[in-house]
């Protein structure tokens, strides 16, 4: 087996094994033993867990970085001085994602992936994201936060993250939802249908009002 079958092995059984079973749950015995292969070929191509891990996740995280920056860059371009709106943002972070499975596995991987990222994500993962790819985030975070001025920063912040928690629930179900609803409503769901129906209500969510203060009584409570 030629070298690079061997990694593309690894890396494809590692990225299914991780996003079914989770990072601790899954061994490096569990993942040669699939991908037949012996652990010294894990250690000479990645030297440990955590550098498979990081590789796994740079498989998706490389092109989909390159892809909405450059993405990032025609928005600017076409709105100059503007403040983009925050529905255009938001679909094309969304293109952006449906764009990068098509070379991998499949959006549900992905999606699991990310899922792991924020429940599951040891220090390394946590830092290695954060040094790799954290430009694009904090670029696209800007940008949000200029089409939100009324938001408090810690508000666009939480808000945010239950987005992308609403994104990445929805996404990483896509099989099962799409029996739902071909079995209940006779509707047949494409990827671009759901992000289609997904849209406003994320977009209503970032604009919802903010909530009300609490009380003191209520925060004694």
């Amino acid at each position: 087996m030629a070298q690079t079958d061997t990694v593309t092995r690894i890396l494809d059984t590692a990225e299914v094994l991780f996003a079914e079973r989770g990072f601790a749950e899954t061994s490096l015995r569990t993942i040669t033993s699939k991908a037949k292969v012996n652990l010294a070929a894990v250690n000479y191509h990645f030297g440990s867990k955590k550098s498979l891990i990081q590789a796994v996740f740079a498989r998706y995280l490389d092109p989909f970085t390159e892809r909405f920056h450059r993405a990032l860059d025609e928005l600017q371009a076409h709105y100059g001085d503007e403040v983009i709106p925050l529905e255009m943002l938001l679909e094309t972070m969304a293109r952006s994602v449906l764009e990068v499975p098509a070379e991998r596995n499949s959006l549900k991987v992905f999606m699991r992936l990310l899922g792991l990222a924020y429940s599951q994500a040891q220090g390394h993962l946590r830092r290695y994201i954060q040094q790799e790819y954290g430009s694009v985030f904090t670029r696209f975070t800007e940008l949000v936060r200029q089409a939100t001025p009324e938001l408090p920063d810690a508000e666009r912040f939480w808000r945010l993250h239950f987005m992308l928690g609403t994104v990445i629930f929805t996404l990483s179900g896509l099989d099962a939802l799409r029996d739902i609803a071909e079995k209940d409503y006779q509707e047949h769901v494409t990827v671009r249908d759901l992000i289609r129906r997904l849209r406003p209500v994320v977009v209503a969510a970032m604009q919802a009002p903010l909530p009300s203060p609490v009380s003191p009584v209520a925060q004694e409570a």
